[in-house]
């Protein structure tokens, strides 16, 4: 770009004179980490990965910064397989698998005080935006031979690649036992926020306002939300995913909340309750609502090892179907098959969890939607009934609302845990449980 169009830097040119004072007089600032204990999973997962690829050398990055407007960057979130693979959050770094199994992590390490890096580069440098770990340290860490990125050698298969993005995804399908732990952290913390929110309910006016509440817990005692928090009052419900967050909080209407927190080893929860913002369902609200919880119901009784993945929605599907029937909505010669109960509870009743909100995304059809469930798998279960305000068969006072009530799920040897227990499920117990935290507010 042509300089007569380029701002320039807002810093003064750096003087000689300045460039040697900035490299003396600093103290020794090295450290002794002890190592993360994701350490001691890592290695299984990478000699996995290498197994499903044998003799070839395969490249797994973590991304690099992504600018946000001028030299402003998005808060970094390293790519969900590269941390699965290292435990390492930095930015720019690769791990590499070489066709013997052998194992090496590139990464950017802290720059030299003898580099003017330090405090000249806005991106990188330590004065700008802390400190990175020493190679040593990394190696300490993350227990993995590392080595500066500008020793990386672009060569081999990486995570773009369909079919290594796929085993990928298919490897982290079931968690293990560290996983599962970060997991059952991030639904308490969750848990926390969604009762932090009810709690505001007497005083907030907006979605806005409960988002930022909810947010606050989040980055507290996390590391962010782990997707983009719906909330959604009123008729906002009906719009599955929702984000706009803008509307205002009224008296006898419903608030539907879709939040998760993310760990700061950034595995994520993902949790959906509705609750009546005066405290209190109507009569109409309570029927549906445990019409909803009836469907929920009838999918986590499907939840055990070898059963088929779509069991449970389709149990779900089928006890929506019953109640819309018995509200007249559809007919009762309306086929099951042909799918019109959708109109009103359109999308998948559940998804894999971890890492990313819609975990293992990539995964083949045949070991995840087609496949069947197993012990470490984690999921949500989540149908949902969805009233839009403009439907015109639908009786007036259903119009403009919303319901889904969405647990996390472990897969165990004998069947299930809900890991969201924590949180009321029927309607008189999430009345209660909003009475019991607001008087303790």
């Amino acid at each position: 770009m042509s300089k007569q169009f380029h701002t320039g830097s807002h810093d003064l040119p750096v003087t000689p004179q300045l460039e040697e004072f900035m490299r003396t007089g600093w103290l020794d600032s090295s450290l002794d980490p002890s190592p993360e204990p994701v350490a001691a999973y890592t290695p299984a997962r990478r000699k996995a990965l290498h197994q499903a690829f044998p003799g070839e050398r395969l490249m797994i990055r973590a991304g690099d910064l992504k600018q946000r407007s001028n030299d402003q960057d998005f808060r970094f979130r390293p790519h969900s397989a590269y941390t699965w693979l290292t435990g390492d959050q930095s930015s720019d770094g690769v791990v590499v698998i070489e066709p013997d199994g052998d194992s090496t992590l590139y990464l950017r390490p802290r720059s030299s005080r003898e580099d003017g890096e330090f405090f000249r580069d806005r991106k990188y440098g330590e004065l700008w935006a802390g400190r990175r770990f020493t190679l040593r340290e990394s190696e300490k860490r993350l227990g993995i031979r590392a080595r500066h990125l500008d020793e990386f050698v672009e060569k081999g298969r990486h995570e773009g690649d369909p079919e290594v993005a796929a085993v990928l995804s298919e490897l982290r399908l079931v968690k293990d036992e560290w996983e599962i732990a970060q997991l059952e952290e991030a639904v308490a913390i969750t848990a926390r926020g969604f009762e932090d929110v009810v709690r505001a309910l007497g005083s907030a006016t907006s979605e806005r306002a409960l988002e930022g509440v909810f947010w606050a817990r989040a980055r507290l005692e996390g590391n962010e939300v782990g997707y983009h928090s719906i909330v959604a009052a009123g008729a906002h419900a009906a719009t599955l995913h929702w984000m706009d967050n803008d509307g205002p909080l009224r008296d006898g209407e419903l608030l539907l909340l879709d939040a998760g927190a993310e760990t700061r080893s950034l595995y994520t929860a993902d949790i959906t309750r509705v609750v009546p913002v005066n405290g209190h369902f109507s009569s109409v609200q309570r029927d549906l609502y445990e019409l909803n919880r009836a469907a929920n119901d009838a999918a986590l009784a499907e939840l055990r090892p070898g059963a088929p993945y779509r069991a449970f929605h389709l149990a779900a599907m089928r006890v929506l179907d019953a109640g819309l029937k018995d509200m007249g909505l559809l007919t009762r010669d309306a086929v099951f098959e042909e799918g019109l109960y959708r109109r009103w509870t359109l999308c998948g009743s559940g998804h894999m969890l971890g890492l990313d909100v819609h975990d293992c995304a990539q995964a083949r059809a045949q070991t995840y939607l087609d496949g069947t469930l197993a012990p470490g798998h984690v999921l949500t279960v989540e149908p949902g009934l969805y009233f839009q305000p403009d439907d015109a068969l639908i009786p007036e006072q259903l119009r403009g609302m919303g319901f889904r009530i969405e647990e996390d799920i472990l897969i165990t040897e004998d069947g299930y845990r809900i890991l969201s227990a924590a949180l009321p499920r029927a309607a008189s117990d999430v009345e209660s449980w909003m009475d019991k935290v607001c008087a303790t507010s």
